[in-house]
This record gives structure tokens, sequence and C-alpha cells, in this order.
């Protein structure tokens, strides 16, 4: 059976798929955000692995070869409203 439910919800954790879906399809959410939000959350749980900061900000270079070094430096160490 082919899953109806075509979101994929990168922020489970904070808000259901529905709703997820619906802000989406509206417009209404950030994706720009939505990732800086994951790339945080991820350099965290390696920061608590005892990975260093440069090895961790490279590890996530290669899941996103678009940014440079600096760009996910300042991603994960901006202040947050």
């Amino acid at each position: 059976m082919e899953n109806l439910n075509h979101s994929n919800n990168p922020i489970a954790e904070l808000i259901s798929d529905d709703l997820y879906s619906l802000l989406t399809s509206r417009g209404l959410i950030d994706e720009k955000s939505v990732r800086d939000y994951i790339i945080r959350k991820k350099f965290k749980d390696l920061r608590t692995q005892k990975v260093s900061a440069s090895n961790a900000i490279e590890t996530l270079r290669e899941e996103y070869p678009y940014l440079q070094f600096d760009t996910i430096r300042k991603i994960v160490y901006q202040p947050r409203n």
C-alpha cells in the first residue's frame, strides 16, 4: 500500500505531521529556519558524543555540501531569538 503521507516532517518532535503538511502547503514554513534548526540539533548531538566542534562542523558539511564551514559555524553559534 502506498504511503499517502508524502510530507517528510523534519520537526516531528515539535509539531504533528498533519500540521506540518498544512503549514507547508500554505507557505508558512520557513525551510531555511527548519534546516538551521536541524543543523543545530545535529551539532548538539555530535558534541554530546564528544566530537570536537570543528569535526562536528565538518561532518555537517558532508551532509550539507553547499554550505561553507563558516556558514555552519554561524548557524550553530548564532543566538536564537
